[in-house]
């Protein structure tokens, strides 16, 4: 029998023609079409236990590629089940495609008792994403895909929605040569702005770069900023942009006071490629006039962010590789010679004790916990986090990172249950990265049904969970403003034996000492491996 040259026939061979070799997602009764059409495309599909961690391994799939994460859901509750890690996708600056069905045509908004019908589907997914786009036409398909994947390679990354109905999926298609579209080229800025640029840079005689996730493909340029004595201060989606042992980086500490106080001790910040938000400050702030600081200058892909919460004094709209680029050139032409680094060399010893001061009052177990992992694996690993202790007070301080690493951690949604999804979407995009996930107790059991697809999948991806006993930021919150703590102290099952029983290895470590060569070890395993920690001093189960 010949599978129908349908709609759903059209939508893969888009994503095939677009490069897409992996998708994540669950079947369900209204995608079938989509389903029929993905092994004769080459298109490897990976079936999560939960649509949000399909959401969120095509998230961490995209962060460490570099090309989109596609992910594939049923109508109604299957979309659904998806916002939050399209919304943590939109906060990051993350390129992932989610594909669903939607109602018949003709039926939006009717209220006529189809199975998985919501009200406004597409309204619900547009105020998540960049933009949810529905098709009504088969043949129009194509296209369609060609002008998302052309978004998802332009300005500044974002998630996106595409929505077929049912009937649509089902249609005739009308096959023609894929449309691919060449993506536009980076956008480079007016040579003016550069120009202000150059010049306000030439003039500073301590100037500082912040560099946040849209810097991440300035790497190079940045280090030769570094070079020149311009030390570089990096949000947590910027972590590791510079390398963390070059002597002109001060980390991704910028939420700390000592951090802000060393902007503050500039007369030019350079903010690249970030917003600035209260998720990257934690109540601090950035402005110009404070103390030392005089000039702030924004370079940004998205012209809307060059006077989000810290106005510019100098906005210059662009790629940030362009922009770096062009500023660099100006320099070198007027012959600037690393003039500035005798000033900070001077000041940049005491910046960091200060740093390394405040970041050591929240340190608590976090730091040790880190310091064994880093020295145990590969010095490429990728680590996956959570919006647990254990990550923004641990992994963001007290563990180096090179270009080569990379942080999956959701800075700006903050959620729980990111960890695990994103590094099997890791392991999917590249299986040579040795990749681990290091997440709180509470942020684990939002997503360890996933332990079940890294089973699956035989991924070698050590999950080492760090266990406090439940919400422990959120009991701290409660004991600061007087409140009896409530809901935030968990029973937490045997974390090992959940892991056996799924097939997975699962082990406990009674000493931090014992992390590093258990998570080593697992790194050669043929499939995944939980290992418990427990800082809250709790007995461990003998049985684990």
């Amino acid at each position: 029998m010949t599978d129908p040259v349908n709609g759903g026939a059209a939508v893969v061979e888009a994503l095939a023609a677009h490069g897409v070799r992996d998708v994540f997602g669950i079947p369900g009764t209204h995608n079938l079409e989509l389903y029929r059409h993905l092994p004769a495309a080459g298109i490897r599909h990976v079936v999560t236990r939960h649509e949000q961690g399909a959401g969120y391994a095509a998230d961490g799939y995209a962060r460490v590629s570099g090309r989109p994460g596609v992910f594939i859901t049923t109508s109604g509750p299957g979309i659904t089940n998806a916002v939050t890690a399209l919304a943590t996708s939109y906060a990051d600056s993350v390129p992932t495609l989610a594909i669903s069905p939607g109602v018949p045509r003709g039926k939006v908004g009717a209220d006529f008792g189809w199975l998985h019908e919501v009200k406004a589907q597409q309204a619900a997914l547009d105020a998540v994403c960049a933009a949810s786009v529905r098709v009504e036409r088969a043949d129009d398909i194509p296209e369609t895909v060609a002008s998302l994947f052309e978004r998802l390679a332009t300005g500044r990354p974002r998630p996106l929605h595409l929505e077929i109905p049912v009937d649509v999926l089902e249609e005739h298609w009308t096959r023609r040569p894929p449309v691919v579209r060449t993506p536009a080229d980076a956008p480079r800025p007016a040579a003016a702005a550069t120009r202000a640029l150059g010049a306000a840079l030439g003039a500073a005689q301590r100037p500082l770069v912040i560099a946040g996730g849209g810097a991440r493909a300035a790497a190079a340029q940045l280090a030769e900023l570094a070079g020149l004595g311009v030390p570089v201060l990096t949000t947590v989606n910027g972590k590791g942009v510079l390398d963390e042992s070059h002597p002109f980086s001060l980390g991704a500490g910028i939420r700390l006071q000592a951090a802000q106080r060393a902007c503050d001790a500039a007369d030019l910040v350079l903010v690249v490629g970030s917003e600035l938000g209260d998720s990257d400050l934690w109540g601090g702030r950035i402005a110009p006039g404070v103390e030392g600081v005089r000039v702030i200058a924004r370079v940004d892909v998205d012209p809307g962010q060059l006077h989000k919460n810290v106005p510019a004094d100098i906005p210059v709209a662009g790629d940030a590789a362009c922009v770096l680029s062009d500023l660099l050139d100006l320099l070198r032409t007027s012959g600037a010679d690393g003039r500035w680094r005798a000033t900070w060399t001077e000041q940049l010893p005491g910046i960091r004790a200060a740093i390394t001061a405040e970041a050591d009052r929240d340190a608590g177990p976090w730091a040790e916990i880190q310091q064994v992992l880093r020295d145990a694996l590969p010095a490429d690993v990728v680590v996956a986090g959570d919006s647990s202790q254990v990550t923004y007070y641990g992994t963001v301080h007290y563990w180096p990172f090179g270009p080569a690493n990379r942080l999956l951690y959701p800075t700006g949604y903050a959620t729980l249950g990111y960890g695990l999804p994103a590094a099997i979407g890791a392991m999917t995009a590249d299986p040579r990265r040795p990749v681990v996930a290091l997440v709180g107790d509470g942020a684990a059991m939002f997503s360890i049904q996933e332990l079940l697809t890294a089973t699956e999948q035989r991924l070698p991806l050590p999950v080492v969970v760090v266990d406090n006993g439940g919400y422990g930021e959120i009991r701290e919150q409660m004991l600061d403003r007087g409140i009896a703590p409530l809901g935030v102290d968990l029973h937490t099952p045997d974390f090992a034996a959940l892991a056996r029983s799924v097939g997975a290895r699962g082990v406990t470590a009674t000493d931090v000492a014992d992390l590093g060569s258990l998570a080593a070890d697992a790194l050669q395993a043929e499939g995944p491996t939980l290992i418990h920690y427990r800082v809250d001093g709790r007995a461990v189960s003998p049985n684990s």
